[in-house]
């Protein structure tokens, strides 16, 4: 059976979660309208991307900090309640990238994705288990929560954030549950060094094709891979990190999005500006070449090798000796608030 997704292959309204918000239920509406099953943002797009910490030092960051864990969400927030309630209306699956705000604390926050129902519930909500390089700067390291493979209307759905996608352990946790659709998500752009200066830059676009054509050969699924744009919203914002920063804007390689099938290669249009990417898929065409390599049944050694994923969810606190009536740490459970969730 054919299904349509779509990528949001849109810049958000930089640190700004309200009007981001608002994009977001358009661009939902609009994939409704068009016929898509399943929308998905990119990266941490509630409220975009964190680019500044790749380009001036920490000690000059401190109210861009501030303003980015001001404008980041919570998953009982009124912005997902929002998005919740549109997935609901248009009935079509919603995968989101947040920056989530933590219960426990008032400065830590985590890059999170929720997969949103047909029905508005929450199906998974995972957290990047480690931030990449510069990322550690803002974000807090997830748990193996979110680790899962969601059965859904249109089959099974894994997702994994950015540099997740190169770990081989996490990709297998999802192989390992039948995972059919993949959702990967990344940034507008990632730059390591100065494009003037000697050693190579990172090639964001060559580096996705890269991990993200693996993980549709090696689990023979179809990856929906959906980047984030750099628009002149957040130019202005980052403004203040000067001509340098703009030029390393300027010359590094930005994200594409794209749908590669189970036989690794590109079944979609590349998106490269401002927009929302339609592609028709029919997972079973996941089937065929299984037959091949399928490294969760038999092209596969279960004596030799055994990994454990621990999907605990990682607490500050745990409280004892308290009656129901008498706990005070609700809000330090997340979980809780994930109806639907199926861990």
């Amino acid at each position: 059976m054919t299904t349509t997704i779509a990528a949001a292959h849109l810049a958000p309204v930089f640190l700004d979660r309200t009007a981001t918000t608002a994009k977001a239920l358009d661009a939902i509406a609009e994939a409704a309208r068009a016929g898509a099953s399943l929308v998905a943002f990119p990266e941490a797009y509630l409220p975009g991307f964190p680019l500044w910490t790749a380009l001036r030092a920490p000690i000059h960051n401190h109210d861009l900090f501030a303003a980015y864990v001001e404008n980041s969400v919570a998953v009982d927030g009124p912005e997902i309640e929002q998005i919740r309630q549109a997935a609901r209306r248009h009935e079509v699956l919603v995968s989101l990238g947040i920056s989530e705000r933590n219960p426990a604390s008032v400065g830590s926050i985590w890059n999170s994705n929720l997969l949103i129902d047909t029905d508005g519930a929450v199906l998974n909500h995972h957290r990047k288990i480690v931030p990449t390089f510069y990322e550690k700067l803002v974000w807090t390291p997830g748990d193996g929560h979110g680790l899962r493979v969601t059965p859904t209307g249109i089959g099974r759905v894994g997702m994994l954030i950015c540099g997740e996608n190169t770990n081989p352990l996490a990709r297998y946790t999802l192989m390992a549950e039948a995972e059919q659709l993949h959702i990967s998500t990344w940034p507008p752009l990632w730059p390591t060094r100065d494009p003037s200066g000697d050693g190579k830059n990172y090639d964001l676009e060559s580096a996705i094709r890269i991990r993200a054509g693996a993980h549709a050969f090696e689990a023979k699924v179809f990856n929906l891979v959906v980047s984030a744009v750099f628009d002149d919203t957040a130019r202005r914002t980052l403004h203040s990190l000067g001509t340098d920063a703009e030029r390393i804007i300027d010359n590094s390689a930005h994200g594409v999005s794209m749908v590669i099938g189970p036989f690794g290669d590109v079944v979609s249009d590349v998106q490269r500006s401002e927009g929302i990417l339609y592609c028709d898929i029919d997972l079973a065409d996941c089937v065929e070449p299984k037959q091949f390599h399928d490294v969760t049944g038999y092209y596969n050694r279960f004596d030799i090798f055994t990994l454990n994923v621990d999907r605990r969810r990682v607490r500050p606190i745990t409280f004892t000796g308290e009656s129901t009536a008498q706990r005070t740490d609700a809000a330090l459970l997340p979980a809780t608030t994930e109806s639907g969730s199926n861990g």
